[in-house]
């Protein structure tokens, strides 16, 4: 194997592990949660999720797994839960989605 791609290899590694260098700013997906498949968006900091939860309180389980997940590399708005339970503004570990 060439050096060079070896090296880029162990860099790709490198930054793979440091999380914090990495932003979504648009993020699409389909979520198969237990009773439907759900489209949830991410946007200019701004969530949207087809689900009935989220028409009414403008979050829901399906963005707060996707935060749990992404953490910080979610922009700074978009790590924000609705949830009063996330007392410092974030989704925390104690928060049952």
């Amino acid at each position: 194997m060439h050096s060079s791609v070896i090296g880029k290899i162990e860099k790709a590694n490198r930054y793979a592990r440091e999380t914090d260098r990495i932003t979504f700013d648009r993020l699409a997906v389909t979520f198969r949660g237990d009773n439907d498949t759900h489209r949830v968006s991410l946007d200019a900091d701004e969530w949207q999720c087809n689900c009935h939860y989220f028409q009414s309180w403008s979050t829901c389980a399906h963005i707060l797994a996707i935060q749990k997940i992404l953490g910080q590399m979610l922009p700074e708005a978009a790590q924000t839960s609705l949830f009063p339970a996330a007392a410092d503004g974030r989704v925390s570990d104690t928060v049952n989605a």
